[in-house]
């Protein structure tokens, strides 16, 4: 009975953190990005993002390359 009480209370204490938090005003973010548009900066932000994204793609298929070679080197000894 105890631990279903304290379950509640946290189950509680979450719904009502995202309630709280995830109702704050999102018209700044808007702001922002309306700004970072009108300037241009927002092809730059994602341009970066872009390079960043590439990267990691293409080190993760290079380190798969990789893998997949030391495995069949172990399955052959």
């Amino acid at each position: 009975m105890k631990n279903n009480n304290i379950q509640n209370t946290v189950f509680r204490f979450v719904v009502f953190f995202l309630i709280t938090f995830l109702s704050v005003d999102l018209r700044a973010e808007s702001e922002v990005i309306d700004f970072m548009r009108n300037s241009g900066k927002i092809y730059s932000v994602v341009a970066v993002v872009a390079v960043i994204f590439i990267g990691l793609a293409i080190y993760l298929f290079r380190l798969d390359a990789k893998l997949t070679k030391l495995e069949k080197r172990i399955n052959d000894q």
